[in-house]
């Protein structure tokens, strides 16, 4: 049997880390060809993450570029995109979460009429402008996709609601999944995490959403660095995003407090022990909001909505918005009361069993199976009825030896029809691009 060709698609560190283990998992499956595209959307930071899970791209567009935007961003993966499927030629392609290259991605496989599937499916907070430009991302790809991967129920009911075509599985977070890889051992490789005293309570900080750029990331920053000025005990490890605006930003308000260490970014590897290791999380980022949580560290939210509910209901997140006096008070809690620490680093984990990648490649392993079933069960259906066109490319394809000589069936009004001219049926959801583009020998 002829091996189906996957191609993952990712450009940022966030993706990289949960698409990883998934491209290994595919890659251990006999019937599939695990293919690798990154757009480094993200270099430096997606490039030590494949070296952390030893991955090597089939095909690296390389888009990054000083102050990018995000139409400049979406418009080079765009066409970037084209000459990777011309050169891998995908039977489907993999795309993750919500980014640019999420959007880029599965609208370059729509217009090449080749299936998405969308790992980490259902996210919503039903706000349009925040996440910016998340929300947005996911919900166009939910439009595009046909076998949509639902970390939690939640997602999935998401995308009931929505009536998205295609399958949707509940399959947990691949992220679990990577923290298998990632937190063996505690060395760190940065210098810079060699130097924290773990003796003292540490919290781990990021902070780099666009969203939160300009006042509220400057209420963010406040918070912080009353806190660190009021529990001198307590040593605050920021690894600063590359972005100007957010170095330019922490430099100003958290710079030069000695219990702050603002850092270079880090790996997946450093920056889930760091976490391990950590007393709580302070972040703004979404993934951390599922790795946290997984190693039973309570984590506030630095924004005003989550896309990730599920953490919230289980109380193992909070969200504390961009309010500086909110923020200074749940954090103060945390460290205040062990009781409060304690019901929310005892609380269930809600994104899985790190099974999320088998998972995810046993549904794409015999969803191509399913769908040409399915076509097929269509089609017999459409012939017992008396559709003259499918009984013809039926019995035709079937049955060769008495009708492969015979290009036409006549009716009984004398209508001539041809395999060419006959309609296509309806194809199973999941299935229902690769059926145009990828035809059986026979139904």
């Amino acid at each position: 049997m002829e091996k189906l060709r996957i191609m993952s698609v990712f450009g940022t560190r966030p993706e990289a880390i949960k698409m990883a283990p998934l491209v290994k998992e595919l890659a251990s499956r006999d019937e599939i060809e695990s293919l690798c595209c990154v757009t480094a959307q993200h270099r430096e930071m997606l490039d030590s993450v494949m070296e952390v899970f030893d991955l090597k791209a089939d095909c690296d567009l390389d888009i990054m570029t000083p102050r990018q935007t995000l139409s400049t961003i979406t418009s080079k993966c765009l066409l970037g995109m084209d000459d990777a499927i011309e050169q891998l030629k995908p039977d489907m392609i993999l795309v993750h979460g919500d980014t640019s290259t999420t959007f880029a991605g599965a609208l370059a496989a729509f217009y090449a009429k080749i299936p998405v599937g969308h790992v980490e499916a259902g996210l919503r907070t039903y706000d349009r402008w925040s996440p910016f430009p998340e929300e947005m991302n996911r919900s166009l790809v939910g439009r595009i996709a046909t076998l949509h991967f639902a970390p939690t129920a939640n997602n999935a009911h998401n995308l009931e609601r929505e009536a998205v075509e295609g399958d949707i599985f509940v399959t947990g977070n691949t992220v679990i999944d990577a923290m298998a890889y990632t937190v063996r051992g505690e060395q760190f490789v940065s210098d810079e995490l060699r130097q924290v005293d773990f003796s003292r309570r540490v919290i781990a900080m990021t902070c780099h959403r666009r969203e939160n750029y300009g006042q509220p990331m400057r209420n963010i920053f406040t918070a912080v660095r009353r806190l660190a000025l009021n529990y001198p005990d307590v040593e605050i490890v920021y690894p600063v995003h590359l972005s100007p605006v957010v170095r330019s930003t922490a430099e100003g308000l958290l710079g030069g407090v000695p219990n702050i260490r603002l850092i270079a970014p880090l790996d997946a590897v450093d920056m889930h022990r760091l976490m391990a290791r950590s007393y709580m999380v302070m972040t703004d980022s979404g993934g951390i909001q599922e790795e946290a949580p997984a190693l039973g560290k309570p984590v506030l939210v630095l924004r005003r909505e989550t896309e990730r509910p599920e953490a919230v209901t289980a109380g193992t997140v909070k969200l504390a918005g961009t309010d500086t006096e909110e923020i200074y008070r749940l954090a103060a809690e945390l460290l205040d009361d062990p009781a409060a620490y304690d019901r929310m680093a005892k609380a269930v984990n809600p994104y899985g069993d790190g099974r999320a990648c088998p998972r995810i490649a046993q549904a794409i392993s015999v969803g191509e199976e399913a769908a040409l079933a399915s076509v097929e069960n269509a089609l017999f259906k459409k012939a017992q009825g008396g559709d003259l066109g499918a009984m013809c490319f039926y019995l035709k394809n079937r049955d060769p030896e008495h009708w492969s000589e015979h290009p036409e069936l006549r009716g009984y009004d004398g209508k001539v029809v041809f395999v060419d001219d006959i309609p296509k049926t309806e194809a199973a959801k999941p299935a229902q691009a690769a059926a145009e583009t990828k035809q059986p020998d026979h139904p």
